[in-house]
């Protein structure tokens, strides 16, 4: 295969991986934390929504940050257990949740 055509077709994957990981992370959100979450709220802690400014506030900055939080819980959140939502899930929703409540 040329060069050219290797790099094409890498670039196409690249851009598959990007795409599926938002979608995923979408439908995990979806699943696992729109429930409370819903637009990026949270009813049970208004003070405490998704958004950049108040994720930022609290602590919550990176996607590692967020994964932690939803490890750990607290405050009417439930821990998630790596045996409910894999590493990579939880990073899916992380990725989303930055993403879309900036």
């Amino acid at each position: 295969m040329k060069p050219q055509g290797i790099v094409l077709m890498a670039s196409c994957l690249l851009l598959w991986a990007t795409v599926a990981a938002a979608t995923d992370g979408k439908a995990l959100f979806d699943r696992h934390c729109s429930s409370c979450h819903y637009q990026g709220d949270n009813p049970t802690y208004p003070s405490r929504p998704l958004f950049r400014l108040y994720r930022e506030a609290n602590g919550l900055r990176t996607q590692k940050d967020l994964v932690a939080k939803m490890r750990r819980g607290g405050q009417g959140m439930p821990s998630f257990a790596a045996k409910q939502l894999s590493d990579a899930d939880a990073m899916a929703i992380a990725g989303y949740i930055i993403r879309t409540f900036d």
